[in-house]
């Protein structure tokens, strides 16, 4: 309506840099970026990137891999919780998570 405040904003003013999901999707696609590069597979993800839904709620868009690729990231995974990496190992030890460790990029 006419009478409602904007703030000084104009809707068709905004931006994702604006938005905290966007630098999440961000962050979380850097962590997932390096974690690539030291395992080897990053031209395994070409489509790799951070990305904003129509709600402005962040997300990490992987994109298609082959079958191999798949098969290697499942292996890596499967590694890592053998060797005890547990996403809910944030109790009283408070080892950090991969989020955690990435948080403060920017």
């Amino acid at each position: 309506m006419a009478d409602e405040p904007t703030g000084g904003r104009d809707a068709a003013a905004w931006s994702p840099l604006d938005s905290e999901g966007w630098y999440a999707a961000r962050n979380a696609t850097t962590a997932l970026r390096d974690v690539l590069v030291r395992a080897g597979l990053e031209k395994d993800f070409p489509y790799l990137r951070a990305d904003l839904n129509a709600f402005g709620h962040g997300l990490v868009e992987l994109g298609r891999v082959s079958p191999d690729t798949a098969e290697r990231l499942a292996e890596l995974l499967r590694l890592a919780l053998t060797s005890g990496f547990s996403r809910d190992r944030n109790h009283d030890d408070h080892e950090p998570t991969i989020t955690e460790e990435h948080k403060g990029r920017a």
